[in-house]
């Protein structure tokens, strides 16, 4: 897994003896172990890291007015109950929250306003619930509803 692991071994004297994948893929999923050995004691953890995968179809950056299918997918192993995007949520009227039994959305003619910031959650027969968050890019253009645009003389028009 090198270069993707690290050790803060200037923590070691604090015992936090923590490793850092970055960035983590999904094979990476399964059951670690850390061990520490002080003097005579033996001293271990087992940690199971899960993975979530936000896929786009097209991958980003996406042109605008062709079909898009966001994925969501995680190793957990439980029944999917529910899944949930949620688009902009912190940013008031724009914000839009979409929930279903599957984990793809489609989005049928992307645009403009469809870019920012997107987060899938999954949650699991078992209560688990987990989620990521990533930022859609869309290339195209939005103006106006109308082409003519009227400026005053000697103001700027965009």
């Amino acid at each position: 897994m090198k270069p993707r692991v690290s050790l803060q071994d200037s923590a070691w004297r604090n015992g936090n003896f923590s490793l850092r994948i970055a960035p983590v893929r999904s094979e990476d999923v399964g059951l670690y172990e850390a061990q520490v050995t002080y003097k005579t004691e033996v001293h271990s953890c087992h940690v199971e890291l899960g993975v979530i995968t936000v896929t786009l179809n097209p991958p980003s950056p996406v042109i605008g007015n062709e079909l898009l299918l966001m994925s969501c997918n995680s190793s957990h192993r439980a029944s999917l109950v529910e899944a949930c995007w949620f688009h902009n949520e912190h940013l008031g009227p724009t914000s839009r929250t979409i929930c279903s039994f599957s984990r793809t959305l489609s989005i049928f003619y992307p645009a403009m306003s469809h870019a920012g910031s997107w987060r899938c959650q999954l949650r699991y027969s078992d209560k688990e619930i987990i989620s990521a968050t990533f930022n859609l890019q869309i290339l195209g253009f939005e103006g106006p509803a109308s082409p003519v645009v009227y400026a005053a003389a000697g103001s700027a028009a965009d």
